[in-house]
């Protein structure tokens, strides 16, 4: 059964920045984009390297291991070498805690 599990608080990060969280060997990535939260899996699908260690602009983050970039909104797979998007995770805002909904 999945249960919502606190990544973060609200104004933990600012527009821009990024911050890597170990879920009981989940690893997943948390982005502030422009205000919102957004959480991916912490996986490339190209190779399995962490995304979280690239560079983030926007809504994108690049692989540091081979320059796949994927949307942190979606998903989405934005360029070669990585064809298939990654997982993305609900995040839901109570008082100040930042939550995802995760099985663990």
């Amino acid at each position: 059964m999945a249960d919502w599990v606190k990544i973060g608080e609200v104004g933990e990060l600012e527009p821009g920045e990024k911050k890597q969280i170990d879920l009981d060997g989940i690893e997943v990535a948390l982005f502030n984009v422009d205000g919102d939260y957004y959480v991916i899996e912490d996986v490339c699908s190209h190779d399995g390297a962490p995304l979280c260690h690239g560079k983030f602009s926007g809504e994108e983050i690049t692989c540091p291991r081979h320059g796949a970039r994927f949307n942190v909104k979606s998903g989405a797979a934005l360029c070669m070498p990585a064809v298939e998007a990654i997982d993305t995770y609900e995040v839901k805002i109570e008082g100040n805690d930042l939550l995802i909904e995760v099985d663990l």
